[in-house]
C-alpha cells in the first residue's frame, strides 16, 4: 500500500533540540551535528589529489626486487642501482618481498615509517598500450586495451564526479560553490574529467595566477561555434568550449578562496628547483581557504627516460634521479604542510603513469616503454604497507617486457573513490568501476562506512528509492516542494516529521502515519531561507530516527 500525503510543515513555535540515538542536539558546528547523526563526521569534506607521472615513469629503478637482484643488474649493468645504494624500504617484510628503493625517494621512506605511504605493486590491465597518447587516455577514461573498452570517450573523474554531484553541472551553487575538479600544471584539459554529457566540472589553472584568477584558460580562438560537427574533433570542441564558459563562472570563486587560504610552509624546500611543488602548494592553499572541489589532478612530466635517465654513468644521478627528488621532497612538503594547517584528515593523494619502462635497458643509458609499474598512495588516513609482492624478473616477454600484472588500476581508483571519498555502488557504476575488487589501502579506522555513501538523495522518481536509504528526498536542492519518501518494510506505525537547520534547531515539525511500503509526504519549502537542512523521521513507538539532508535553493 503506498501512501501519499500532502504537508506544509507548519513553522515550530519555539526552537527545540531533538534526539538522535540519545544525543539532544541544539545548535551546534556541523561537524558535530554529523557525527551524532551518522558518523559521517567530514567525509563530505574528503579531498583526492591524483599525481600523474607524465611519459612513463621506470618503476623498476624505483622500486627494486632487493631479493632478484643479480638478475635486476643483469638486465640493467648501465642503468641499475648499485647495490650499496639502495634503500631498504621495509626490513619487516619477508625476504622474498623485501622492496629497494631510489636513493632520491628518501623522504618516501619516512612517508612509509610515519605511516603515510604505501606502494602498490605491478599495476597495469588487460593487454596494455604503450603508446603515450593512448596508452594515458586509457588511464584517464578508465579503459584497457580490450576491444570493449578500448575507446571510451569520457573520463572515469568526470563521470564519478557527475555521479557524487547529480544536480552540479558546473554552475557555482550556495551548496557547492566550487568546480568539482581543478587541474593544474598541464595547459591540456584531460580527457579524465571530460563527461558524457556536462563539460564544466573542472577548471584547468595552468599557468594562472590564482590569486587574480581572471583570464581564460583554455581558448579556441574567438566566439563559441555555433555548429559542432558530430565527431570526436567536435566532442572535443564542445569540452574545451564548456571548460572556458565554466572558468568565467568559478574566477571570482578561485580567487576568494586563494586570497582566504594559507600555507604552514611558506615555501617547499625542495633541493632543485621544482616544477611540481608550486602545483601541490596551491592546492594545499586553496583547501585551507575554503574550496570544496572533490578531485584535483598535477602533473610531473619528463619521465620518458629513452636516454639520458642516468648521468655519466653513475645510476645514482641523471633524470630519473632528479625527477624522483622532486617528486619525493614535493609529496613530504605538501604531507608536512597539510598537517601543520590541520588538514591532514581530508586530503589523500595518489600517483599513476601511463605506463612502466622495458625491464631491460636500451643501450643509450636509458629505458624504452613498458607495462607494469607500481602506484604511490599518500595521506594521514592510509593503511601504511607495500600490497602485492616483488615483480618477477624471471618471467618476462619475448621482449623483455614485465608481465602479470598482480593488480588492475581501477581497484586503486575504485578504492579511493569508495572507502576515501564514499562512493556509493550507484557512483561506481557509473564510472564503469563497478565489480573490481578493492585493497586495503585507506585505514581501516578512515574508511567510509556504506550508511555514509554519497550521494544520499534520492535516485529519480517517488517510486524508486535506494533500498539501504530508506529517508530520501527528491528533487535535492528544491525550490519549491520537495518529496520526503520513506520505504517501510515493517508495519504501519505513527511518526514525526521535522525539519532541522544544519546546526540542529527545530524548524517546523508535524505528526505523519507511516504505512507499510512506499510512503511519499510533500514539504513545501517555498518559503524557507535557502540552506542546508536535516529532514527527520521519528518512529513514535521506537524512537528509532531516520535523517537526511536537504538543500534548499533559490
Amino acid at each position: 500500500m503506498k501512501r501519499r500525503n500532502f504537508l506544509k510543515i507548519f513553522p515550530a513555535a519555539t526552537v527545540t533540540p531533538f534526539v538522535v540515538n540519545g544525543h539532544a542536539l541544539r545548535p551546534f558546528a556541523n561537524s558535530q551535528m554529523a557525527r551524532l547523526l551518522n558518523g559521517c563526521d567530514g567525509v563530505e569534506d574528503r579531498v583526492l589529489v591524483l599525481i600523474q607521472l607524465k611519459g612513463g615513469n621506470d618503476g623498476l629503478n624505483t622500486i627494486i626486487p632487493i631479493n632478484q637482484y643479480d638478475t635486476y643488474a643483469n638486465l640493467r649493468p648501465a642503468i641499475g642501482l648499485p647495490e650499496d645504494t639502495i634503500i631498504n624500504l621495509d626490513g619487516t617484510l619477508s625476504n622474498e618481498n623485501q622492496v629497494g628503493i631510489h636513493p632520491s625517494f628518501l623522504k618516501i621512506k619516512e612517508l612509509y615509517e610515519k605511516g603515510w605511504a604505501t606502494i602498490v605493486q605491478g599495476v597495469g590491465y588487460e593487454s596494455m598500450n604503450q603508446s603515450h597518447f593512448k596508452g594515458t587516455d586509457l588511464w584517464m577514461s578508465g579503459g584497457d586495451g580490450t576491444l570493449a573498452n578500448n575507446n571510451i570517450r569520457s573520463g572515469w573523474i568526470g563521470r564519478a564526479l557527475q555521479a557524487f554531484y547529480p544536480d552540479v553541472v558546473g554552475v557555482p551553487t550556495a551548496t557547492m560553490p566550487d568546480p568539482l575538479g581543478i587541474q593544474v600544471g598541464d595547459p591540456t584539459t584531460s580527457l579524465g574529467f571530460h563527461t558524457e554529457t556536462e563539460h564544466q566540472n573542472v577548471i584547468n589553472m595552468s599557468g594562472q595566477d590564482a590569486a587574480g584568477f581572471y583570464s581564460l584558460i583554455q581558448t579556441i580562438g574567438g566566439a563559441p561555434i555555433a555548429n559542432v560537427p558530430d565527431s570526436d574533433h567536435g566532442t572535443e570542441l564542445e569540452f574545451i568550449m564548456g571548460v572556458e564558459q565554466s572558468t568565467n563562472l568559478y574566477a571570482q570563486r578561485i580567487t576568494q578562496v586563494f586570497n582566504a587560504g594559507s600555507n604552514y610552509l611558506t615555501t617547499y624546500n625542495t633541493t632543485n628547483p621544482s616544477r611540481f611543488a608550486p602545483q601541490l602548494q596551491t592546492i594545499a592553499r586553496l583547501i585551507k581557504g575554503g574550496c570544496k572541489t572533490k578531485i584535483y589532478l598535477c602533473q610531473l612530466g619528463g619521465f620518458d627516460t629513452h636516454n639520458a635517465q642516468v648521468d655519466g654513468g653513475n645510476p645514482e644521478v641523471g633524470d630519473h634521479a632528479n625527477l624522483l627528488l622532486d617528486l619525493a621532497e614535493s609529496v613530504k612538503n605538501f604531507m608536512d604542510d597539510l598537517e601543520g594547517l590541520g588538514l591532514a584528515d581530508q586530503v589523500t593523494a595518489c600517483t599513476f603513469s601511463e605506463f612502466g619502462r622495458c625491464a631491460k635497458e636500451n643501450g643509450s643509458d636509458g629505458s624504452d616503454h613498458g607495462t607494469l609499474a607500481p602506484m604511490f598512495v599518500f595521506g594521514k588516513n592510509i593503511a601504511a604497507g607495500v600490497r602485492g609482492t616483488n615483480v618477477n624478473l624471471s618471467n618476462l616477454t619475448n621482449d623483455n617486457q614485465l608481465q602479470g600484472a598482480q593488480f588492475d588500476y581501477r581497484q586503486v581508483f575504485t578504492t579511493l573513490l569508495q572507502d576515501w571519498l564514499g562512493a556509493s555502488e550507484e557512483v561506481l557504476t557509473e564510472t564503469l568501476f563497478e565489480g573490481y575488487s578493492k585493497l586495503p589501502i585507506v585505514d581501516s579506522a578512515a574508511v567510509v562506512s556504506p550508511d555514509c555513501y554519497l550521494p544520499n538523495t534520492s535516485v529519480g522518481t517517488s517510486d524508486n528509492y535506494l533500498k539501504d536509504k530508506p529517508l530520501t528526498i527528491f528533487p535535492n536542492p528544491a525550490s519549491i516542494q520537495a518529496e520526503i519518501g520513506f520505504s517501510n518494510a515493517s508495519g504501519a506505525f505513527d511518526a514525526r516529521l521535522t525539519l532541522h537547520s544544519l546546526g540542529g534547531s527545530l524548524v517546523s515539525a508535524t505528526n505523519v502515519r507511516v504505512e507499510q511500503d512506499a510512503n511519499v509526504f510533500y514539504l513545501d519549502v517555498s518559503s524557507l531561507p535557502p540552506a542546508a537542512y536535516f529532514v527527520r523521521l521519528e518512529n513514535k513507538l521506537s524512537g528509532r530516527a531516520y535523517v537526511a539532508k536537504l538543500n534548499v535553493i533559490r
